[in-house]
């Protein structure tokens, strides 16, 4: 019986002994990280987006949430909006599937996801005739938002005139703007919601015929949220230059604006002050409440069949991803 004993007294050193080097390997070199929010359980009513397939390569979040804004996730969005769905006017099949898969990425990170619905009339934009129809805002609310305290708002139009594939009008905006919402998951000085805005582009002339998904969420904010909004942040054709524009509707005092602006600085980021009122910051402009819109260098494809991912400058996406994260976790 000694050589029983002395048997399972091996098989017993050898069990604790493995358990200690799986221990010590979890343990030797891992970068620390912080897990996101459990998964957001999609509303059991039917959705009026088509269904996306489960896996897209290049377009898929990290499920560990790093403090580090991720140039090369930026840029697979640019590649699956502009490159694999193309043009996305505001009531068209491809902006709804592009819709769905914004908001597939967002409930993903633990968000609460509204599609805030809205028409659209028929009119021309950039030339090109275009169909009344319905479209959506996407709408993402990190866990537990409480609309008395305040909070910041980003946002980015997902649309396209009908002739563009949008690479940085506006796959541009919305790539970074889903990168800073993976990053505000793990922290942020403030809570930030996140949106999507439909139909941006022109259906015609003059500002009523604008920015019809930023003007619908504005015109449906409860009092107390207009109260709380500590600054809105319009990303719009951010990935073209070497300096950021961090632009306001009227050339007058900005505290918003200067407060971007010394982010730059200290971050050592290129970017100046401009006047701009074609994005959906000017939305929020019109009703005194605080909006910078991030972008807007002139470049030769804007609005045009041109317009492809090759335009991107991944270092110009890296410097407005490098500011935004800054202004929103430090």
């Amino acid at each position: 019986m000694a050589w029983l004993a002395r048997r399972w007294a091996l098989r017993r050193w050898a069990a604790v002994s493995a358990a200690v080097v799986v221990l010590a390997a979890a343990c030797d070199g891992d970068e620390p990280r912080v897990v996101p929010a459990p998964t957001a359980t999609p509303s059991s009513a039917p959705s009026p987006f088509p269904s996306t397939p489960k896996s897209s390569p290049t377009f898929s979040p990290s499920p560990t949430v790093r403090a580090r804004f991720r140039v090369d996730a930026a840029l697979g969005t640019v590649r699956f909006l502009a490159g694999e769905l193309g043009p996305r006017e505001a009531t068209s099949d491809a902006y709804a599937r592009a819709a769905a898969e914004v908001q597939r990425q967002l409930v993903d990170l633990g968000y609460a996801v509204e599609r805030q619905r809205l028409r659209v009339p028929a009119g021309v934009s950039w030339g090109v005739p275009v169909a009344a129809g319905q479209t959506w805002n996407v709408v993402a609310r990190p866990s537990g938002f409480d609309a008395s305290q305040p909070y910041r708002l980003v946002g980015a139009h997902l649309d396209t005139v009908p002739q563009a594939p949008g690479a940085e009008d506006n796959a541009s905006g919305v790539a970074v703007m889903l990168e800073l919402a993976r990053l505000t998951t793990a922290r942020s000085r403030l809570p930030v919601v996140f949106v999507a805005f439909a139909a941006e582009e022109p259906r015609g002339d003059g500002e009523a015929l604008h920015h019809f998904g930023s003007r619908a969420y504005v015109e449906r904010m409860p009092p107390e949220q207009r109260r709380n909004l500590a600054g809105m942040i319009s990303l719009d054709r951010v990935s073209v230059g070497s300096v950021v524009p961090v632009c306001t509707g009227s050339p007058g005092p900005a505290p918003l604006r200067s407060m971007l602006l010394r982010t730059a600085r200290r971050a050592g980021i290129p970017a100046e002050a401009c006047t701009n009122t074609s994005s959906d910051h000017w939305s929020f402009e019109l009703e005194q409440l605080p909006a910078v819109r991030i972008g807007g260098t002139p470049y030769p494809a804007y609005h045009s069949v041109a317009d492809r991912p090759r335009v991107v400058n991944a270092d110009q996406l890296r410097r407005v991803g490098r500011l935004l994260s800054s202004w929103l976790l430090r």
